[in-house]
């Protein structure tokens, strides 16, 4: 299905040099990643998220959330980049400033050929001692979960409810390209998770244009300058074709 894509708003890219990218899980989801909360079915279907995805969840049943976290690792490795991904890829490369910051944590975007990524969220294909914080790249499988050299448990790499964003380099990043870039596209989030909610409206204070892609109406839609109603899938690939003739 073809989506209207005003010309005005291919005019205002091809006239760009700075460009910011936010996307959600809708994106992940159309390659067949669940969100956290519908990824709790089968064996996990009796689960609170609290007791999956918080400090004090993992410091009562280490087991039992690191073995949540090696099923979705296993599921989500075995998922491909879908047309959304391979269409910002694209469109990163026609840009002098292109910066992507993600809420994902599935590496969709890096193995579609995306190279600025900002991870806010963390990435699930990581481990971290949960002490020092540090990112281990080798470690025995044989406990569940296994320990960091130190001795601690090591734990995703990922953020959980309750605690702060991973790095505050990638806050600040995500920050600075939302405060000075001229087209800011938010796609397949609900605009509704702090801090990354924020920088759409950052951008918005700093006078670029604003672009929804997104199936649903969210709180961004009536501050958007442009609001694409689609899956990124359809929408974004139409967009580069449009932008690659323009």
């Amino acid at each position: 299905m073809s989506i209207l894509i005003p010309q005005e708003l291919i005019e205002r890219l091809a006239a760009a040099r700075r460009v910011a990218v936010l996307t959600g899980a809708g994106i992940s989801a159309e390659s067949g990643i669940p969100t956290f909360r519908d990824a709790l079915t089968g064996l996990w279907a009796n689960y609170d998220p609290q007791e999956l995805a918080t400090p004090e969840g993992f410091a009562r049943n280490p087991k039992l959330v690191w073995e949540w976290y090696a099923e979705r690792r296993q599921r989500i490795a075995g998922v491909q980049p879908n047309p959304g991904h391979l269409a910002l890829a694209a469109l990163e490369r026609r840009f002098a400033q292109f910066t992507l910051v993600t809420q994902n944590i599935d590496s969709l975007h890096q193995r579609a050929g995306s190279l600025a990524v900002v991870e806010l969220h963390g990435n699930i294909a990581r481990v971290k001692c949960s002490r020092e914080e540090t990112v281990v790249n080798e470690f025995p499988d044989s406990e569940s979960p296994p320990r960091c050299p130190c001795g601690a448990f090591l734990r995703p790499d990922v953020v959980w409810f309750g605690e702060m964003l991973p790095a505050a380099e990638a806050l600040a990043r995500a920050e600075a390209a939302a405060g000075q870039c001229e087209v800011f596209l938010s796609i397949g989030t609900s605009a509704q998770v702090y801090p990354a909610a924020e920088l759409p409206l950052r951008a918005l204070s700093a006078g670029a244009t604003i672009v929804e892609i997104n199936p649903e109406r969210t709180p961004l839609t009536r501050h958007a300058h442009f609001a694409l109603q689609g899956a990124a899938g359809k929408v974004l690939p139409q967009l580069v074709a449009r932008l690659a003739s323009a």
